[in-house]
């Protein structure tokens, strides 16, 4: 892949243009601050930008902001949102429109995970921490009022970007029974069916945002 990196501090900086070099991918672009990541993505047109929140000249959510603009003008843009924080107002805009992921520094613990969702960004899925998840759905409970607190576990490791399988395994249920599970949630929430897994995941995500 073809990544622009968005990020302040130097030394993470190139530290993760190492170790995405050494896994096989090729960086395009280096920014400190959210106005030359812009311009890296616009001059580079990258098929993956990683990048941070707080980032100058404001230190705020300066990368998120960014990572909107960037998405708009490149709607085909990998985004993945590595930071510190969590800050949910830019980021269910951009995970409703897919092609996202929002890892947390603090706890990415196999660099093998990380590529990989960073390749599953760039292929058109999502990649999005549990705690962001929980941090997402807790701003948007009224929805969320009818359903069961199993229907809720569930959706909460749909939005993680889990198949039925990896639901079934992480809670000891069959697959079968997680599909029904995944048929409620999508009747009590006014989601069509039948969809595929990431965009159902991205429909579920896009409708807590009304």
């Amino acid at each position: 892949m073809r990544i622009v990196i968005g990020e302040d501090s130097a030394l993470f900086r190139e530290g993760l243009a190492r170790l995405l070099a050494d896994a096989g991918h090729e960086i395009v672009g280096r920014a400190g601050d959210a106005p030359a990541l812009v311009a890296a993505v616009a001059e580079a047109r990258p098929d993956l930008a990683v990048i941070d929140i707080r980032m100058p000249p404001d230190l705020t959510d300066d990368g998120a902001r960014a990572a909107r603009r960037v998405r708009d003008e490149f709607p085909e843009l990998g985004i993945v949102l590595l930071s510190q924080h969590i800050e949910t107002r830019n980021a269910v805009a951009l995970v409703a429109q897919g092609r996202f992921g929002y890892l947390l520094k603090d706890r990415v613990f196999d660099v093998e995970d990380f590529l990989e969702a960073l390749r599953r960004v760039a292929a058109g899925g999502s990649a999005l921490d549990p705690e962001v998840v929980s941090r997402m759905l807790g701003a948007h409970r009224d929805p969320l009022a009818s359903l069961t607190t199993r229907e809720a576990e569930v959706l909460g490791l749909m939005a993680e970007g889990r198949t039925n399988l990896g639901i079934a395994r992480r809670l000891w249920l069959t697959e079968r029974t997680v599909e029904t599970h995944v048929g409620s949630i999508m009747a009590k929430l006014g989601l069509a069916t039948g969809e595929e897994h990431n965009r159902r995941v991205l429909a579920v995500l896009a409708y807590l945002t009304a």
